[in-house]
C-alpha cells in the first residue's frame, strides 16, 4: 500500500456518507502513465472515516486540477520541459500579463494561460519560452516585432521592464553563453559529465554552498571539491550534481573550462595578491543565491565532502586525489570518467 502523509483535518459536508463532519486531507505519490512515460507525481485526496476502506476517498473539483498540474509538471521535469511554475516565473520575471506575453512571442491569446494551468508546451515553444528566460536581448526583439498589438501605455512599461533585465541580467547571460560554448562537445549526458548535461544553475548553487561553509575557500581547493562533490554523488546515485567534465591536471582534476567558470556573473569571486604576488582567487558565498535548485541528495553529498575536506590546506587535498584511482588511470590532459569515481577512498 502507498503511504499517505496526513496534512489536516476538514470539517466539511462529505459526498460519500451524505453527512458533515471532520474528513482526513492526506497526500501520497502515485504513478501514471502520460504520453507513454511512467511518472510519479504527489495526489492530494480526502478520506471519510464514515465508509468502506475501499470507498473511503474522494477529491473536489480544484484538488482534481492540482493533482492533474503535478502529473503534468512531473511529465514536464521528465522530459526537460520548463514546469508551469517556471513559466509563470519568466513572465512575472519581466512584469508581463499572460496575454501579453502571449503577444509578444506571437502566438495565440490563451496559449500562456492553458501552459501555465493545463497544457503541456511542444519543444519548439518550450525553446523559445528558455531563450527569453536567459536571454532578455531575444525579448527586446521580440518586443521590436510584436509589441503593436500592445496598448500605447503598457508598450512603455514593457518596453523599460525588458531594458531593466538587459542591464541586470545581460552580463550574466554573456558569461553563462561563454562558460556553455566550452561544453558543446558534452552536451549528452555520458561517463565524461557524470550522465548530467551541464547544469550552471546547480554550479553556481553549489559553488556558493561550499564558499558559505569553507573558509579561505580558493579556486584550487574548489575545483577539487567539486570532483569529490561531483564523484561521491554518482557513486551513491549514479550521476553528477554539476554535469562539470573534468580533465587530469597536475594540480588533479580541474573543470572543462575553468577560467569561463570563474568569470560567471553570478558567483562572488575575489581576485586578489597572494604572498609570492601572484593573482589568485578567493570565492565567497553569494548574496540571494537560489539553493533550492539543489536536491536534498545533492546537499547531502556536499555537506559530506564540505565536513571531510573543509580543513585540508590546498596542498593537501591536491595530494589527497592524486591518490585516487580516477586521478592513476589518466594522464595529463586526459578526461576523467567517472566510473572510477565508484571506489574513492574513504566515502
Amino acid at each position: 500500500m502507498t503511504k499517505s502523509t496526513l496534512i489536516r483535518r476538514v470539517h466539511m459536508s462529505c459526498p460519500l456518507c451524505d453527512m458533515s463532519h471532520e474528513v482526513e486531507e492526506r497526500t501520497r505519490t502515485t504513478t501514471t502513465n502520460m504520453k507513454g512515460i511512467d511518472i510519479a507525481y504527489t495526489e492530494k485526496y480526502f478520506v471519510c472515516s464514515n465508509s468502506k476502506d475501499d470507498e473511503n476517498e474522494f477529491v473536489t473539483g480544484s484538488m482534481m486540477d492540482e493533482n492533474l498540474l503535478n502529473a503534468r509538471n512531473a511529465y514536464r521535469i521528465k522530459r526537460g520541459l520548463l514546469t508551469s511554475d517556471d513559466i509563470v516565473s519568466i513572465r512575472e520575471r519581466y512584469g508581463l500579463s499572460q496575454v501579453d506575453l502571449a503577444k509578444l512571442l506571437g502566438w495565440g491569446e490563451a496559449t500562456i494561460s492553458r501552459y501555465e494551468s493545463k497544457a503541456i508546451q511542444d519543444d519548439s515553444y518550450d525553446m523559445m519560452l528558455r531563450l527569453i528566460k536567459d536571454n532578455p536581448l531575444y525579448l527586446l526583439e521580440l518586443y521590436r516585432r510584436n509589441s503593436f498589438d500592445l496598448a500605447e501605455g503598457k508598450r512603455d512599461r514593457v518596453r523599460d521592464r525588458i531594458v531593466e533585465m538587459i542591464e541586470t541580467y545581460g552580463k550574466e547571460y554573456l558569461s553563462r553563453q561563454v562558460f556553455e560554448s566550452e561544453y558543446v562537445y558534452f552536451v549528452e549526458p555520458s561517463e565524461s559529465n557524470g550522465f548530467v548535461v551541464l547544469n550552471v544553475d546547480k554550479t553556481e548553487a553549489a559553488i556558493s554552498y561550499i564558499a558559505a561553509r569553507v573558509s579561505n575557500l580558493y579556486k584550487v581547493k574548489l575545483m577539487k571539491m567539486l570532483w569529490y562533490s561531483d564523484a561521491l554523488s554518482y557513486k551513491n546515485t549514479g550521476h553528477a550534481i554539476t554535469g562539470l567534465v573534468y580533465r587530469h591536471n597536475d594540480m588533479g582534476a580541474l573543470p572543462v573550462g575553468h577560467y569561463s567558470l570563474m568569470n560567471l556573473h553570478r558567483l562572488n569571486i575575489q581576485e586578489e595578491e597572494s604572498y609570492n604576488f601572484d593573482s589568485i582567487f578567493h570565492i565567497y558565498p553569494t548574496a540571494g543565491m537560489d539553493y533550492s535548485v539543489l536536491s536534498d541528495d545533492d546537499i547531502s553529498v556536499l555537506d559530506t565532502v564540505i565536513d571531510k575536506f573543509k580543513g585540508f590546506k590546498t596542498r593537501e587535498i591536491v595530494e589527497y586525489m592524486h591518490e585516487e584511482r580516477a586521478y592513476l588511470d589518466t594522464r595529463q590532459g586526459d578526461i576523467i570518467p567517472f566510473s572510477p569515481a565508484e571506489v574513492i577512498r574513504d566515502f
